[in-house]
């Protein structure tokens, strides 16, 4: 029994090693457009789980996220990385709105300004337990305001939950500077009202760009799948006319 459940353990071991493997390898896959860049806008920055990736490839950071608890881990964090800064704000497609957004059970990753709806099939464990009341800015104005060099930047990366495309239509000035999009969203409605994979691949044809890559990272039948999407901007002589 004892050499079982050494058996055991080592078979645990191993695939724990390869589960990991896999997910570095995903990892370097989708996110091969940071070697070619020079600045990250990361918007839905939660605690700065990529700090240490975008610190490898030698990126300037903003980091954008409303939560105020999870604002003050996100610069705890990032304390110590010299070219990494922290904003607190809750961006959308108007400024100076008052909005609820809608805080989630786990560690607040998945809160949003929309109420859920087929999310709650594909993860049943999470859910709701709070909302705060906050004003909205744009991605724009919120440039300005902070005094944000721009050309610093030609890359954003974003998580918000359903309300991406309400933040791209905020952003339409920033956008002009921008070279990749990384974007997480559902072929389904994962939240009430909240863009999909079809609507962001919408805009971003009009805004000329490019879809790059995409690579599911969760799936139920039934229900659907949930995708990163990169999208390149085109060179202006490739853009439609």
């Amino acid at each position: 029994m004892l050499f079982l459940n050494r058996i055991s353990t080592r078979q645990k071991k191993i695939n724990a090693w390869m589960r990991g493997i896999k997910r570095a390898r995903a990892s370097r896959r989708i996110n091969f457009f940071l070697k070619r860049s020079r600045g990250v806008i990361h918007i839905g920055a939660s605690s700065g789980q990529e700090r240490d990736l975008y610190a490898e490839h030698n990126l300037k950071v903003l980091w954008l996220e409303p939560i105020p608890g999870v604002f003050d881990q996100l610069v705890e964090n990032i304390r110590g990385y010299a070219n990494q800064r922290a904003l607190q704000a809750l961006l959308l497609d108007q400024d100076d709105v008052e909005v609820a957004l809608h805080i989630a059970s786990n560690s607040g990753k998945s809160s949003s300004v929309l109420p859920m709806k087929d999310h709650k099939r594909m993860w049943p464990h999470v859910h709701y337990d709070g909302q705060l009341s906050m004003r909205s800015t744009t991605l724009d104005t919120l440039i300005r305001r902070e005094s944000v060099d721009e050309r610093s930047y030609d890359t954003i990366v974003m998580d918000t939950q359903g309300s991406e495309l309400r933040v791209l239509m905020g952003a339409r000035s920033t956008l002009q500077g921008i070279t990749y999009v990384k974007v997480e969203a559902a072929d389904f409605e994962s939240y009430e009202g909240g863009c999909t994979v079809e609507d962001l691949s919408a805009f971003f044809g009009e805004a000329g760009f490019v879809e790059e890559r995409r690579q599911c990272f969760s799936s139920m039948p039934g229900v659907g799948s949930y995708f990163d999407l990169v999208f390149r901007r085109l060179d202006k002589a490739q853009q439609p006319t």
